[in-house]
């Protein structure tokens, strides 16, 4: 770990260089490393199920609706990136646009939202390896080892700590491992959609049903409890195209890059999305039987039942992909939370050491491994407490999630209120889309918050009558408060502006103006 003493924040307020390796990552490797922290592999095969059991056969309708907030709140992080490229992100903009409280709980809710995401991408791992060695040796009884506890944590831990030395080493290390990693697995996603669409034409199939444009057709869906799981469902399978923005002082041209690389992600993922869901819908269709992606006994691993049936002798491959798909975004996952912990600790928001670079990688080493112990630290605890208990945290996560999204929303639309009728595209991109993505998260975030105050939602844990994950909700909002008023009275430069001040809106001719007078 780094021994030098971190750069210090400018005491003016003003936003400063943190000391990593600018210039090393280019449009398509912050593209990559996107894809690979979304894991599309691992996610669709969790999601498809359950969605087809909501809504039925217009799956691709709920996709392309619940792509909607995502694409909304892009628009809004690549204008606050183009005018302040800084790896706090979140933190970083929202702390200009509203002042250093929200601004804090903003980078609360991205680092405590990443780092359940750790815990859970490391499980599925596990998991998928032993079912993986299960189907190469014909052994049904060593997929069972994954769920022997000990195990189960010792081979967590091992590939929680191959993924911490990746992301400790440069970035030219981790784009090279996802160059691979990503390749393979959206090449056996791809080449599963097309084996299976080519044998239902061919007259095979499960449940083979014709192509039909009414499942892109979002007013086919039923109701709106229907509408809203699948804008629920955005949450899971399009998270983390963000990071390619908390890398955007290690990128070329990173007022640009970070920007398109997440337009360019979640476009990417969103087709890739529709491609499978209706290979699926056309090779299995949506009902209750024995493959129907309606059936509840299939729905935690979609691709491992229809693989033998699609691939045959290579369904192997598909759960090799989903073992990458966890494994890879584990490793990118740690992007996020090690860049944001950096910033807060690089303008006094969190202990200096948080601030420390590599000298020889120039990555935020210590803020990487902090992430890393609090990660398995947590999986552990909640492993040994009960296997629900995990699960209910990950759906408190679609709630940290909404949370520090819509607040970076909002961000957008205060910080650039000064321009927003300057021109046609202000108006848009920075008031009317980030404007409705906040507000749709925000209604999101309230009604699960509601909603999950029923016993009955999760796993169905409860204490004292309400459901724990709205307990686990309020209680890692209310450490992350409790902790800020910390930090208030330890560091208190931080929270009066001197490190990391509000930036006042200018009109953009004002904007343009200033830069072209500081060239």
């Amino acid at each position: 770990m780094s021994t030098n003493a971190p750069e210090q924040a400018p005491v003016d307020g003003g936003l400063s260089n943190k000391g990593l390796s600018a210039g090393t990552v280019g449009l398509i490797g912050a593209v990559v490393i996107g894809i690979s922290c979304i894991a599309p592999a691992y996610t669709f095969t969790a999601a498809v199920g359950p969605t087809a059991s909501a809504v039925g056969a217009p799956i691709p309708a709920v996709i392309l609706v619940g792509f909607i907030p995502m694409l909304l709140v892009a628009f809004g992080y690549r204008e606050l990136n183009n005018r302040m490229p800084d790896a706090g992100t979140s933190f970083t903009w929202a702390t200009r646009a509203f002042g250093p409280w929200v601004g804090w709980m903003a980078g609360w809710g991205l680092v405590v939202a990443t780092i359940l995401v750790l815990s859970n991408l490391a499980g599925v791992a596990v998991e998928f390896l032993f079912l993986l060695i299960s189907q190469i040796t014909g052994d049904p009884g060593v997929a069972n080892l994954a769920f022997e506890v000990w195990i189960n944590i010792a081979v967590c831990l091992l590939f929680m700590l191959g993924a911490t030395w990746v992301s400790y080493r440069d970035m030219q290390t981790t784009q090279k491992l996802q160059y691979v990693l990503v390749t393979f697995q959206i090449a056996v996603l791809v080449l599963f959609s097309v084996v299976a669409i080519a044998k239902v034409v061919g007259g095979g199939g499960f449940d083979p049903q014709p192509f039909d444009l009414e499942w892109f057709n979002p007013f086919a869906i039923s109701s709106f409890s229907a509408l809203a799981a699948g804008l629920s469902l955005s949450i899971f399978i399009f998270w983390g195209w963000d990071v390619t923005l908390t890398m955007n002082e290690e990128t070329k041209d990173p007022e640009k890059t970070p920007g398109r690389a997440a337009t360019v992600t979640v476009i990417t993922i969103v087709s890739l999305y529709l491609l499978l869901a209706v290979a699926m819908i056309m090779f299995a269709g949506v009902s209750t039987g024995e493959l129907g992606l309606g059936n509840e006994d299939i729905q935690a691993n979609v691709f491992f039942f229809l693989s033998d049936p699609v691939l045959g002798p290579l369904a192997f491959l598909v759960s090799l992909a989903v073992l990458t798909s966890s494994a890879s975004s584990l490793q990118s996952t740690f992007v996020g939370p090690a860049r944001t912990l950096l910033a807060m600790g690089h303008y006094g928001a969190l202990p200096p050491a948080f601030a420390k670079v590599s000298p020889r990688f120039f990555t935020p080493g210590y803020a990487t491994i902090a992430s890393a112990i609090v990660a398995s630290g947590f999986y552990v605890v909640m492993r040994l407490v009960s296997e629900n208990t995990l699960w209910d945290t990950i759906l408190t996560l679609g709630m940290m999630i909404c949370f520090y999204y819509g607040i970076t929303a909002f961000a957008c639309v205060w910080y650039f209120r000064k321009q927003w009728f300057d021109s046609v595209r202000n108006v848009f991109f920075t008031f009317l889309f980030p404007l409705v993505g906040g507000v749709i998260l925000a209604v999101l975030f309230v009604t699960t918050l509601i909603d999950s105050m029923d016993p009955a939602y999760g796993s169905g844990a409860n204490v004292g009558g309400l459901g724990i994950v709205f307990i686990l909700g309020i209680l890692i909002i209310g450490i992350g408060l409790a902790v800020m008023i910390w930090q208030s009275f330890a560091r208190p430069a931080f929270f009066r502006g001197e490190t990391l001040g509000m930036d006042a809106p200018v009109s953009a001719r004002r904007a343009r103006a200033e830069s072209e007078r500081t060239r």
